[in-house]
């Protein structure tokens, strides 16, 4: 097994990982508590037209899917005071925009390289420039999340109490939304546009299972999310599946067990008190 850690492409995912394991939970649980996990998927989706346009233009396609996200990410929050009720009409929005340009640039025949391990996630694609972004978009998300913790938390819970109390929520939901565009970025060389979202939600929904505070919750989620994708990372080297989905199944498998052993405890709770 420890043979893996003599490639240095596996060096460079693992690197990777521990990155996404914990930019994710961070983002994806202010996601979650304001009901906005698809708001994830849409942006991940998204992510695939920037990747595109970065690969047709000959740049970095992590830097066209940072650029292109955040893009998106704004736009779905200007887009939010026009269709106020009806926020599945803003992701049909950005996703027809996003996915048609992916697939308009795709068909053109204009790429100089495959988008199909972006897709999927591929280990082998991991570079040392897509290292050194990561590492500084994981760095100002984290630092920027620390700095607006207390405005961010105010806002998950109650927005309009939030925007009453002085907080400056509109300008902080378009941070929010570079920071998923940056969180989602970092992601795509190892977890793929497809299932990307799943990163992002599921160690979440596994943490909040175990009935503890916020903080707590965070911790949690940042523990299941190293636990997903290391998981899924060195068993899909070994399996030589797409790290990806691979990944993406054992984030549910992993939210099962807890489910069950979340029952499990309720029953035997209830078995010695009668």
């Amino acid at each position: 097994m420890l043979t893996m850690f003599h490639y240095s492409f596996m060096q460079n995912a693992i690197f990777v990982s521990v990155f996404i394991s914990i930019l994710c939970p961070c983002i994806g649980i202010f996601l979650v508590l304001r009901r906005y996990s698809m708001i994830g998927d849409a942006l991940s989706h998204a992510s695939l037209a920037g990747i595109t346009i970065g690969l047709m233009l000959n740049q970095n396609p992590v830097l066209g899917a940072f650029l292109f996200t955040s893009v998106c990410g704004a736009l779905i929050e200007f887009l939010r005071s026009y269709f106020q009720k009806y926020t599945d009409l803003i992701l049909t929005i950005v996703l027809s925009l996003s996915v048609g340009t992916a697939i308009t640039i795709i068909s053109s025949g204009k790429l100089h390289a495959s988008a199909d391990s972006f897709m999927f996630g591929s280990i082998l694609t991991v570079t040392r420039f897509d290292m050194i972004m990561v590492l500084i978009l994981s760095a100002v998300s984290v630092l920027t999340l620390i700095f607006l913790y207390h405005q961010m938390i105010y806002i998950a819970y109650d927005e309009e109490a939030a925007r009453i109390a002085g907080v400056k929520v509109r300008l902080i939901n378009y941070v929010f939304s570079v920071l998923v565009a940056s969180a989602i970025a970092v992601s795509i060389r190892i977890v793929g546009v497809l299932v990307l979202s799943s990163m992002i939600a599921l160690p979440v929904a596994t943490a909040m299972q175990l009935g503890k505070g916020f903080r707590f919750t965070l911790i949690f989620s940042i523990v299941f999310s190293v636990i997903d994708i290391m998981l899924g990372l060195f068993l899909s080297y070994y399996l030589n599946v797409a790290p990806g989905g691979f990944t993406a199944l054992i984030s549910v498998a992993v939210l099962v067990l807890v489910l069950l052993a979340k029952k499990l405890q309720t029953s035997v709770g209830a078995a010695c008190s009668q």
